[in-house]
């Protein structure tokens, strides 16, 4: 009668006690995985400052561009301005 009553506290080869433990170490890093991907400096965070940063540096050369043509447009004007 105790080997079975033995045998039924096995679950997956394994004690109650070491089952629970193991249950709880797989949450914790299931909770950890999720920080990882979705918490305030995760990977989702990244990806979306590198968008960001390369959104801006299209704009900066959009500006740095049209600052050039800007700067073309004062000089030729200056040039037309009579000398005093």
């Amino acid at each position: 009668m105790s080997r079975r009553f033995a045998s039924s506290d096995l679950f997956f080869g394994l004690s109650k006690k070491a089952l629970i433990y193991l249950t709880i170490l797989i949450l914790l890093f299931g909770a950890y995985i999720g920080i990882l991907l979705f918490g305030e400096n995760s990977v989702t965070a990244l990806v979306n400052l590198q968008k960001e940063k390369s959104l801006l540096q299209e704009e900066s050369q959009e500006l740095q561009n049209q600052n050039q043509k800007f700067q073309k447009e004062y000089f030729e004007l200056k040039q037309l301005e009579p000398k005093e």
